[in-house]
């Protein structure tokens, strides 16, 4: 008996995919895989039930703790992409995972999705698929599917997907972050309604502070009191959201070239990003800062693409661990009118002395203020011997336009010469 293992969510296009395997791809039974990454439970009791009505065995993998601990790799990567902090492109691969495990474990020969071929998520589940001997199938892709044809075809079949196609946004959750696209939010051009939020509060005049501390890069607690990283991520989504804080409205880029309009609501992950950016910024040095925005963007590169696992983020991760050794200490942050700012950073790794810094000392350490002259004279000398060899060269144009004949006199070539150094500065 052939079997395949199907990426499940009892909406519309999971759940046509399920006769379409049978009827299509010859396959004897699918099973269906839902994988937790912190969805709403009502997203779950949907899934179940759907399964339960096309009589489809159905298995659901409890995957939060791994993904929360890949979001909280993340930070220390100051992951974001185009501006937004990862979270469904990371959640792809620890979903994937789970479902190829399960279907390993009970012996498919083929594993499949219900993405479309102008998406993001078909690259991420397969990148991991592949790396399998199962076959690897997307009914939706392969088959040119639209919405309409599956509405059409699930009317047809009597299928169970009122629940799964009901609503106006197409809308992702997951722990880390909420997105919501489609209908018409399509339209760059069209102003959301407020009621396409629900981590997120309208920001209001009320402010808060807490002291978030860190341990080699890790947020490990909240006003002196520790959790776990899945609770962690979850008080602050609630804590943040009553403020308004992590609201992206953003035209994103997707990797096959598409450019679409996408709102996300990421309340935790942006206090913790703010929080963890401001205490590299007190103990790293101005080169470590420099060159890690290079490696902390090829991180989120990678992890936006779904391949964390590739020898390059290893190597990435090994400089992004040097770097966190220092990174101990606490952040205070402020949420105010939508934002969480950090006021306060303490660490016992500050690459900062208060007294060397402060105007009010006549000196830094053994160096006095004097010493700077030189440094002062030197600064900016490349500058000014490239300015001087352009000025001459310049002059020299000019002279060379008043005598060869072909500018006329000297008077109307430095009138020239001056036009265009006008149109340059212009």
């Amino acid at each position: 008996m052939t079997r395949v293992a199907l990426a499940f969510s009892g909406g519309l296009d999971t759940t046509v995919c399920v006769p379409l395997l049978e009827e299509e791809y010859g396959y004897d039974d699918v099973i269906g895989v839902t994988v937790d990454v912190g969805q709403p439970a009502s997203e779950f009791d949907e899934a179940e039930e759907t399964a339960e009505a096309l009589g489809l065995d159905h298995y659901v993998v409890d995957a939060r703790a791994e993904f929360a601990q890949l979001c909280l790799e993340s930070v220390r990567a100051n992951a974001t992409y185009q501006g937004y902090p990862l979270g469904t492109a990371l959640a792809r691969p620890v979903i994937a995972e789970a479902i190829l495990e399960v279907a390993e474990e009970q012996d498919c020969t083929g594993i499949a999705h219900g993405c479309t071929g102008k998406g993001n998520d078909q690259l991420r589940f397969e990148a991991v698929w592949r790396d399998s001997d199962l076959e690897v199938i997307a009914p939706v892709r392969e088959l040119g599917l639209t919405r309409e044809w599956e509405q059409e075809y699930a009317d047809e079949k009597d299928l169970p997907v009122e629940g799964g196609s009901g609503g106006d946004w197409s809308i992702d959750t997951n722990i880390w972050s909420r997105s919501v696209e489609g209908d018409d939010l399509e339209d760059p051009s069209y102003v959301p309604p407020r009621d396409i939020y629900e981590w997120t509060d309208e920001p209001s005049g009320e402010t808060e502070e807490i002291e978030i501390a860190f341990e080699q890069g890790y947020p490990v607690a909240v006003d002196g009191e520790e959790y776990d990283p899945v609770e962690l991520i979850e008080y602050l989504n609630d804590l943040a959201g009553g403020y308004g804080v992590g609201r992206t409205d953003t035209m994103e880029d997707r990797m096959l070239g598409l450019k679409v309009r996408e709102n996300y609501e990421h309340p935790g992950a942006t206090t913790l990003l703010n929080a963890h950016e401001a205490l590299e910024g007190l103990v790293l040095t101005q080169e470590e800062r420099q060159f890690k925005q290079q490696i902390d963007q090829q991180w989120a590169q990678k992890g936006y693409e779904g391949l964390i696992d590739a020898p390059l983020v290893g190597a990435l991760e090994g400089f992004i661990a040097e770097t966190q050794k220092r990174v101990t200490g606490t952040v205070t942050i402020r949420f105010e009118g939508g934002q969480a700012r950090p006021v306060a950073r303490d660490s016992s790794f500050a690459a900062y002395s208060a007294e060397h810094a402060s105007f009010d000392t006549e000196t830094v350490g053994k160096i006095k203020q004097e010493d700077a002259t030189g440094v002062a004279k030197y600064h900016g000398f490349q500058r000014r011997l490239a300015n001087e060899a352009i000025a001459a060269n310049a002059a020299d144009e000019e002279v060379e336009l008043a005598t060869d004949g072909s500018g006329g006199n000297a008077s109307e070539a430095s009138g020239s010469s001056s036009e265009l150094r006008s149109d340059v500065d212009e």
